[in-house]
């Protein structure tokens, strides 16, 4: 029984709804920067709220001066700010005064945005379970959202781990994702859930 459920709980954790149309960018690191604003300028168009995510609260900080520097209605969330300026980066993106927010996986625990247009992530997060939650932001209550991530040759041992999500959830899957996973090894979270659950990979269909 607890192996069944600590399965089961794996799955669930694992698994991104399926009313977020999940697009994987696959690009050389270099090109990330250039890559991010072509993007913003194809999916903020009406001024929906975008929800960004960074690695790190130095990325967030450093990506907003520069998004703010070419006129981009961007701010930024992130540990270092006291409750008083996360309130207020709140509010001003839950009015849309400043539709896009740059925010790292600590500060955005717990965040309830409704509409939320889209999700990028600027930096993959560390494991899948990150990512199933960072995209879930998008696509709530019935609505239908997207996610773009974007994913290097740095993100390789991610690769299999997110396969599963994407072949789960029905989505389209590059072929450079294809060739990563078949050519790297599983990473170690999804080794540790394997092993907690007596998941080996044989018998579940995706």
């Amino acid at each position: 029984l607890e192996r069944s459920y600590s399965s089961q709980c794996w799955f669930l954790q694992t698994s991104a709804a399926h009313n977020v149309l999940q697009h994987i960018l696959m690009i050389e690191p270099r090109e990330k920067m250039t890559k991010f604003y072509d993007l913003l300028k194809d999916v903020m168009r009406g001024g929906e709220r975008i929800l960004v995510f960074v690695a790190t609260k130095r990325m967030a900080d450093q990506l907003t001066r520069g998004l703010r520097q070419e006129g981009w209605p961007a701010l930024a969330i992130h540990g270092d700010k006291s409750q008083n300026e996360r309130d207020w980066v709140l509010d001003q993106f839950k009015t849309g005064k400043s539709p896009l927010m740059i925010a790292t996986d600590v500060a955005a625990r717990g965040l309830d945005v409704k509409h939320i247009a889209a999700v990028i992530n600027f930096d993959f997060p560390n494991n899948v379970e990150d990512y199933v939650h960072r995209i879930g932001r998008t696509g709530r209550a019935e609505e239908h959202g997207s996610a773009y991530s974007f994913f290097t040759y740095e993100d390789a041992k991610k690769a299999r781990d997110l396969l599963s999500v994407l072949r789960e959830a029905n989505q389209e899957i590059p072929n450079k994702l294809m060739q990563m996973a078949s050519s790297t090894a599983p990473s170690s979270s999804r080794s540790r859930y394997r092993q907690k659950s007596g998941y080996s990979g044989g018998s579940r269909r995706y």
